[in-house]
């Protein structure tokens, strides 16, 4: 085996440290990156290095020369971005950083296409995938002409990704007049959607495509748990098999003629038992480390892709793995669930069978104290305030 360095963003986040761990314990040396010292990943025992960026948010363009001067000077095989703002400027650069390393991005143009939920549920409502009625907005006139007509409550939200900033749930004609406006000033013409009662279970589809738009590997969870407690990031979630929801998502990706890893998200309408097509997202996925448990390891396909070498499609996984964000996710949907005795028995089995931890691990426990301290950086550095503002 050959075994190379690959550059890795991101270094705060825990989907970051899963990619890591998972390169890392098969001896091929990662440096991570990040716009602050106090990076959780860089303290990973399979972390070979750990770099401070200018920040790709307030200082892109030096974020981007920076990227730039180091793959020159040093030889990556793989750079490997986790979050969508920085893949978003690599994609812009895409010609001149695939000259220097493996960048697994789609062009520009299909990015931020699907980038844009709206273009997403049309092309999905296209090919038959269930999707929830959704209204959109051109002119803001228009309000008044569908806020008699819709069947509250509705969620409004931005029609691309943003995390959970600008989504809300109004329950009447005048509380979406006003919501819709105040979020319109923000993220112009948000979607307005049915509401999806939230008994019903959302899923996760997660996938790998090479350049030719070929499936390399594919993988189905489903969220137990979430923070916050009416919508947010998975805090506990399982391996499972959906095929419905697995062929869907396929469909759709290959469609679009995708290249490298996007997950979808479903969400089962408990009124009729259909699973409904809520997004893409086209970056790395909170719950990597799920994935990667079962046996589905996208990290390391990567860079066999990287490397050049054939990669046999990666479709069979283990069912029933769970994998927690304990701290502080897991805890804060605890605290904050007005339902918590109902799951107080399963919150405090900690040594579950089968059941593993996005950051806490005996045989790299490093993370997990810097991730304890991590809130200590949004006392002083602005682009880390700035990334509270956007999303947990």
């Amino acid at each position: 085996n050959t075994y190379s360095d690959v550059f890795v963003t991101d270094g705060h986040w825990r989907k970051t440290l899963a990619a890591v761990r998972a390169l890392g314990k098969n001896r091929i040396r990662v440096t991570v990156g990040e716009s602050t010292c106090l990076s959780m990943t860089a303290f990973s025992r399979y972390c070979h290095k750990g770099v401070v960026y200018p920040s790709p948010r307030s200082s892109p363009h030096k974020f981007l020369e920076f990227m730039h001067d180091l793959l020159k000077k040093k030889t990556f095989r793989m750079l490997l971005p986790m979050e969508e703002d920085i893949a978003c400027l690599l994609t812009d650069h895409s010609d001149t950083f695939s000259r220097l390393t493996y960048l697994p991005l789609p062009p520009r143009n299909t990015f931020e296409w699907v980038r844009n939920k709206a273009n997403v549920l049309r092309l999905a409502e296209q090919m038959g995938i269930p999707v929830p009625k959704t209204w959109h907005i051109q002119d803001l006139s228009q309000l008044d002409g569908i806020a008699d007509m819709l069947p509250y409550p509705v969620v409004i939200k931005p029609q691309v990704s943003s995390g959970a900033v600008g989504v809300a749930y109004p329950k009447t004609r005048q509380e979406l007049k006003k919501t819709y406006q105040t979020i319109h000033r923000q993220f112009p013409f948000p979607m307005i959607q049915e509401f999806i009662p939230r008994e019903g279970r959302g899923y996760g589809a997660s996938f790998l495509f090479d350049e030719q738009s070929s499936l390399k590997a594919g993988f189905v969870h489903i969220r137990l748990r979430e923070y916050p407690v009416t919508g947010g990031a998975s805090t506990l979630r399982i391996s499972t098999r959906h095929d419905d929801i697995y062929d869907m998502s396929r469909a759709l990706l290959e469609k679009i003629g995708w290249f490298g890893v996007a997950m979808t998200e479903f969400k089962v309408d408990p009124r009729d038992g259909s699973p409904k097509l809520m997004e893409i997202n086209p970056r790395f996925w909170g719950s990597l480390s799920l994935a990667i448990h079962a046996g589905v390891n996208f990290p390391l396909l990567l860079h066999k892709m990287a490397m050049g070498e054939h990669v046999d499609p990666v479709e069979k996984y283990r069912s029933g793995i769970a994998c927690r964000w304990l701290i502080p996710g897991d805890l804060l949907h605890f605290i904050c669930n007005p339902d918590r005795s109902r799951i107080m028995n399963d919150f405090f089995r900690f040594n579950a069978r089968n059941t593993f931890y996005d950051i806490l691990s005996a045989q790299d426990p490093v993370p997990a104290f810097i991730k304890i301290l991590s809130p200590l950086t949004f006392l002083y550095d602005a682009d880390m305030k700035a990334r509270l503002r956007i999303r947990s």
